[in-house]
């Protein structure tokens, strides 16, 4: 089982991706892993999430696939059954940390606020999503966690452009970042999985701060 640490440095960028479908999965999975992008997060904000997980899991045996979405315990152990390694929330509650730590499923969990952040710190978190990232401040707001949180990582998540991921990833508190660009509702519309495999070997690429 990989922790935290080690499945944020796989890649610089973990694609978000809300799924109409498992068919759509699968193509969005292999046209991801076509242009380097091997951790996934699929949320659970469609019905076809959870067996979109489980697919995914089976693809190849060097995919990391993540769940995203977790609000609540039963989900926790619904995602870790599909098979997901770890599990993404957008908020932090103590019944949700107690879930994944008991059903052994490495969690990424949300923070916006600096009371958000202590929480995380009082429950052992050393690496958080920062989300909405750009609604809570962007690059600005990161910036001014680094001196009262030296030390904390985060994976910005929300309105992150292609334009922006590089301003992210070269802040030294950012571990890697999240989007949903990597799978434009144009391509996905259109079933243009070319498109998709450019932008994700476009993001493989990004400079990514090493720790």
């Amino acid at each position: 089982m990989k922790s935290i640490s080690e499945i944020v440095q796989i890649g610089p960028v973990i694609p978000v991706l809300t799924l109409e479908s498992v068919e759509q999965g699968e193509k969005v999975v292999n046209a991801l892993y076509k242009g380097g992008v091997k951790v996934l997060e699929i949320t659970l904000r469609t019905s076809a999430g959870l067996q979109a997980i489980k697919c995914a899991s089976q693809f190849s045996s060097d995919i990391v696939v993540g769940v995203g979405t977790l609000t609540t315990a039963v989900q926790v152990e619904e995602a870790k059954r599909a098979g997901a390694t770890f599990g993404v929330s957008p908020g932090l509650t103590r019944d949700l940390h107690w879930a994944a730590k008991d059903i052994g499923l490495p969690l990424l969990p949300g923070v916006m606020t600096p009371s958000d952040i202590l929480i995380a710190l009082s429950l052992g978190y050393d690496i958080v999503k920062f989300f909405p990232a750009q609604l809570a401040g962007g690059l600005d707001m990161l910036r001014a966690f680094s001196d009262p949180f030296p030390m904390l990582r985060f994976c910005p998540t929300g309105g992150i452009t292609q334009e922006l991921a590089g301003s992210f990833l070269s802040l030294p508190n950012v571990a890697c970042i999240g989007g949903s660009w990597l799978t434009p509702k144009e391509a996905m519309t259109a079933q243009n999985w070319g498109e998709v495999t450019r932008l994700a070997c476009a993001a493989s690429q990004l400079a990514q701060h090493k720790t």
